[in-house]
């Protein structure tokens, strides 16, 4: 089966990171880009946000998501550029089309789902934007969909203020329905040789993770169910972080079982109580059982601990920072990898699967509209063609490209 090709106006995070996911299966993804618009540097802003990597507009930020893709530039502003994209969808065979700007921009830029089905007729179509097509002119960045969805009022300690959750929890699950659902309209389009149109809004694919928290309204909970807790989990107590002699240690019980095996432990008999031996009964004695556990744990050394919570079964961790994470022995044979043009390997995050045969090294992203020439050959245009769209600005190179940066913190979705 030939692999497939994706192509995907994308910029930011939550649509690079979903169809990242597509080149780790080995299709084909070719990015594409705005041409040169005298208003800010060309193209993705991520690819100038973090320290220079090997050259201006390949800052680190931009790595990870955008390894082993192809990179073009059109200006879908210009009718050449929309009907080149057009051509591009039709000989190339293209599968899936990605965006992720406005949804009051699409058929101005001529990438609505119509327009390009008129190019290919099963195409299927995915587009991510803050709180979907119905609020077409809405723009979103991850923490400011996470303050929306509820997610921050539930993250932090109780004492504190909201916080937003330490990875960009909203682009990644709006990339994630992109993956799920094409796949899903892939299955599909092998049945009924149709294409589909997908809509992710990142709002409604955050609060679909409030499984825990947004149904207990109805049930008339109280207040403190459905707000910040820290580190402790809201039903099954004790779940916590807790200090040791020498760092910290989190454990779970998720059972009466589990707090069984707990306490016949000698190291942590002395938190027993009658009341306790059911998770109800705990909940009920939360604070007080609390400081009991902080107050053996903080009397034995991290290795101790762990030692004991091993023998009995109980799920723990110690809390590992990011360094000590890429040493793990279960996530060893894991890593992707990619290589700077001068051969240094740079280490990634693992595939969410492992699948067999799954490529692990993937060619470095590339330069701003570094394969445009090439792919708008394949599409069959000639190299007069070529030259034209390239004179007038309705194709990019990366020829002329500016050496300035900007930095920047967000990792957003659609502007």
């Amino acid at each position: 089966m030939r692999p497939r090709t994706v192509l995907s106006l994308e910029q930011a995070l939550s649509l690079p990171y979903a169809t990242m996911r597509f080149v780790q299966l080995g299709w084909r993804v070719i990015r594409v880009e705005s041409t040169p618009s005298g208003d800010g540097l060309p193209g993705d802003p991520n690819r100038y946000i973090g320290r220079e990597a090997v050259d201006a507009d390949r800052r680190t930020y931009f790595v990870a998501p955008n390894v082993g893709k192809e990179a073009i530039a059109l200006n879908l502003k210009d009718p050449r550029g929309r009907a080149a994209l057009a051509r591009v969808v039709a000989e190339l065979g293209v599968d899936v089309f990605c965006c992720n700007v406005l949804p009051s921009r699409y058929e101005a830029l001529g990438i609505d789902y119509a327009t390009l089905c008129t190019a290919k007729p099963d195409l299927i179509w995915a587009g991510i934007s803050a709180l979907g097509p119905r609020y077409p002119d809405v723009p979103g960045y991850d923490p400011v969909l996470q303050a929306m969805a509820g997610i921050m009022e539930v993250t932090g300690d109780p004492a504190g203020p909201p916080m937003a959750a330490g990875v960009p929890l909203v682009d990644l699950k709006a990339g994630d329905e992109v993956y799920a659902n094409v796949m899903l309209a892939l299955a599909e389009r092998a049945e009924t040789g149709e294409g589909r149109r997908i809509d992710v809004s990142m709002l409604q694919a955050a609060a679909s993770w409030l499984i825990t928290t947004l149904p207990l309204v109805d049930f008339d909970c109280e207040p403190a169910e459905i707000t910040r807790t820290g580190n402790e989990h809201r039903k099954f107590i004790p779940t916590n972080v807790y200090p040791t002699r020498d760092g910290f240690v989190y454990l779970a019980i998720g059972s009466d079982v589990q707090w069984k095996r707990l306490t016949a432990t000698p190291m942590f008999a002395p938190v027993a109580t009658p009341e306790r031996v059911t998770n109800a009964g705990r909940t009920r004695d939360r604070a007080a059982l609390r400081q009991a556990m902080a107050d053996v744990t903080r009397g034995h050394a991290t290795d101790e601990v762990a030692a004991t919570l091993s023998a009995a079964t109980i799920p723990w961790a110690r809390i590992n920072d990011i360094r000590e994470v890429r040493a793990l022995p279960a996530l060893a044979d894991a890593f992707t990898t990619t290589r700077t043009p001068d051969g240094r390997a740079i280490r990634m995050q693992p595939a969410a699967v492992s699948l067999p045969g799954m490529r692990r090294e993937f060619p470095f992203p590339p330069k701003y509209a570094e394969h445009t020439q090439a792919v708008l050959a394949e599409a069959g245009f000639d190299e007069t063609e070529i030259a034209a769209l390239v004179r007038d600005g309705v194709a990019g190179t990366p020829r002329g490209q500016p050496e300035g940066c900007r930095e920047g913190t967000h990792g957003g979705a659609t502007q």
